[in-house]
């Protein structure tokens, strides 16, 4: 993981920032998010494309912390979001809205509305009735309403198939067969303005083959669209780099971009891209501290104070996120589960992980947890969430404070019928 490394009396650093003062400062669970890597992540990414024009527009459901938002916006940074919510949280960060791109299979019309007077680079639109609504929309507004439609080029990018969204299956895009009756559909619309085509076939995504054959896909539709009179002014070619989580050996930015350019030639568009987990997956992690060991049988369990609420991606996806004692605590290694307090039996961020052994009050670091992690989080079991905390070159700031009972029924009331 990004500037991790190990203190002078063996605990663990981020950025220079010891977690285990974090922990004693802030509390547990805490996300722990590193700025350095932050900022580096995105500039690798933004400086590949070197003089092509492109915007990088970072996909705010990977992690929507404001404080990130800030960071990546002062860059320069652009947004792909898929909520009025998301659009809020980006005005709210100071990204241009010239900068954000609007996807979604859903968009509501208040959501709609919301970015037209914002005004958008552009709406990725999934669906005919998606368009339909756009233009009557557009019209109450008064504005004409920036289009790209979304194709799905039924690429296989052969990751878990919860996050994979470009095949013929998938509830995403428009069929890649469809997409000329799409674009002639959108012309005959009077409120609204066919600028691009965009594409996003996944995520996780650690070969560029998949990559690079939906850019070859979406190349030859903006060719043709060109061919019958439409203006292709921009390729939004979406995201899905991934990271290392145990033994993945993703892609540079650098060869990713390349494979990009490389795939589109020289066709004469602005080029969109939607990096989410490369720019915050291994830029964050999270806190969590042993309450309890016990014995099963043959299993070893050691029960920590976050749970499936604060970081789904074991539970949902069975996902491998590395964890490490904060201290060094010089043990022998065991096979653990790492398992939370939540009521139900799928409830762990490990399970058979061999590891030094866990007691009870340990400090543990649950990496790469940058991405998908507070974003998906929930107050299942009636939990508060998790406090976020950024890091900077040995300093450290709460950027989210924990939340509190008091959140919990926070807008709620008895029935007064």
């Amino acid at each position: 993981m990004a500037d991790l490394a190990r203190g002078a009396d063996g605990g663990l650093l981020f950025e220079g920032a010891s977690l285990a003062e974090i922990a004693a400062r802030y509390g547990t669970p805490t996300y722990v998010y590193g700025s350095g890597a932050i900022e580096a992540s995105y500039r690798a990414i933004d400086g590949a494309f070197g003089s092509r024009p492109h915007t990088v527009c970072y996909s705010v459901k990977a992690n929507p912390c404001l404080a990130i938002l800030c960071a990546l916006a002062r860059l320069g940074a652009g947004a792909d979001i898929v909520s009025g919510g998301e659009l809020y949280r980006c005005l709210r960060a100071g990204v241009a809205p010239s900068r954000i791109v609007f996807s979604g299979v859903g968009k509501g019309r208040a959501e709609m509305a919301a970015a037209l007077r914002a005004g958008i680079l552009m709406f990725n639109a999934e669906s005919f009735s998606e368009l339909k609504a756009l233009d009557e929309v557009a019209r109450e507004e008064g504005r004409r309403a920036p289009v790209a439609l979304r194709v799905n080029p039924d690429v296989d990018p052969r990751t878990h198939p919860y996050v994979a969204t470009g095949l013929k299956t998938s509830k995403f895009g428009i069929r890649h067969d469809r997409v000329v009756e799409g674009y002639e559909r959108a012309r005959a619309l009077e409120n609204v303005d066919v600028i691009g085509i965009s594409c996003h076939i996944g995520s996780q995504l650690d070969s560029l083959e998949p990559f690079a054959e939906s850019a070859r896909h979406v190349g030859a539709l903006a060719s043709l669209l060109a061919e019958a009179g439409f203006s292709v002014r921009w390729i939004d070619l979406g995201g899905g780099l991934g990271i290392r989580y145990q033994d993945e050996a993703p892609p540079t930015a650098a060869a990713y971009v390349e494979a990009l350019c490389a795939a589109l030639g020289g066709l004469d568009a602005s080029l969109v891209v939607e990096p989410g987990r490369s720019v915050v997956g291994d830029a964050g992690l999270l806190l969590t501290r042993a309450l309890y060991t016990k014995k099963a049988d043959d299993a070893r369990f050691a029960i920590v104070d976050a749970g499936m609420n604060d970081l789904i991606r074991p539970s949902l996806y069975g996902s491998f996120h590395a964890i490490e004692h904060v201290a060094d605590v010089g043990r022998e290694e065991e096979t653990t589960d790492v398992v939370g307090p939540i009521c139900e039996s799928g409830d762990f961020l490990a399970k058979g992980r061999r590891m030094p052994r866990v007691v009870a009050g340990d400090l543990l670091a649950v990496l790469g947890a940058g991405a998908y992690g507070f974003a998906m989080a929930s107050t299942y079991n009636s939990r508060p969430l998790a406090a976020e905390v950024m890091v900077s070159a040995g300093r450290h700031c709460l950027v989210r404070e924990r939340g509190t009972f008091e959140d919990l029924v926070r807008g709620e009331r008895e029935a007064s019928f």
